[in-house]
Parts: structure tokens; C-alpha cells; sequence
């Protein structure tokens, strides 16, 4: 399973939303969501600034992630939603074991 950082920051009617259900319920119905495709949601916190909530969650693969982020776009719910693709320190080490032939601009 691929895991991703969620940055979103909610619509003013969804911040509505959340005030009115509460920040426990709304961690829930996500868990219950990411679950529903597969996934399973490890951390969700909510925060002030210019995003309001961050969430870590893992689900199957790519396709998975980009149906979450369709789904939850649509809704109207968020007026941004930025899906940040995790590697774990192993991937990172392979990374670093792949040659790139690579040419910088003007280079």
C-alpha cells in the first residue's frame, strides 16, 4: 500500500460543517471513508493557518488516492485539497540507486 499526506483546507461551508458535527466525528466519517476504498487513515490533525486539517493516510495505489481526492473535491466541502506522495526510507535508499541521465536547462 502507498501512503500519502493530505493537506486540506476547508470551504467556509464546510468549516460549517465541522463546527457543527465536531472535530471527532468528522476524523471518523474520514477513517470510515478511507476505509471504504481500501485504505486505512493513520493520522489526522487539524490545524490553523493556511491549511486547516493534515491527514496521513494509506491506501492501495495511485489510482485509489486520485478517486479519494475526485471524490472529495467534488463535494464542494474544501477549497483546496494537496495529496503528497510518502516514500519510506528504504524507497529513498533504492532511489538513490537508479541512474538518471539527466541534462539541466542550458546545460
Amino acid at each position: 500500500m502507498a501512503k500519502y499526506l493530505i493537506k486540506a483546507c476547508y470551504s467556509s461551508d464546510g468549516l460549517k460543517g465541522v463546527l457543527k458535527e465536531g472535530g471527532s466525528n468528522r476524523v471518523e466519517a474520514v477513517r470510515e471513508f478511507v476505509g471504504s476504498v481500501g485504505g486505512s487513515l493513520e493520522s489526522f490533525h487539524f490545524a490553523f493557518g493556511d491549511t486547516d486539517a493534515y491527514l496521513i493516510v494509506e491506501v492501495p495505489d495511485n489510482a485509489t488516492a486520485a478517486a479519494v481526492a475526485a471524490t472529495v473535491s467534488a463535494s464542494g466541502a474544501l477549497k483546496s485539497y494537496e495529496t503528497v506522495v510518502l516514500l519510506t526510507p528504504a524507497e529513498m535508499d533504492e532511489a538513490g540507486t537508479k541512474v538518471v541521465d539527466y541534462r539541466p536547462p542550458g546545460g
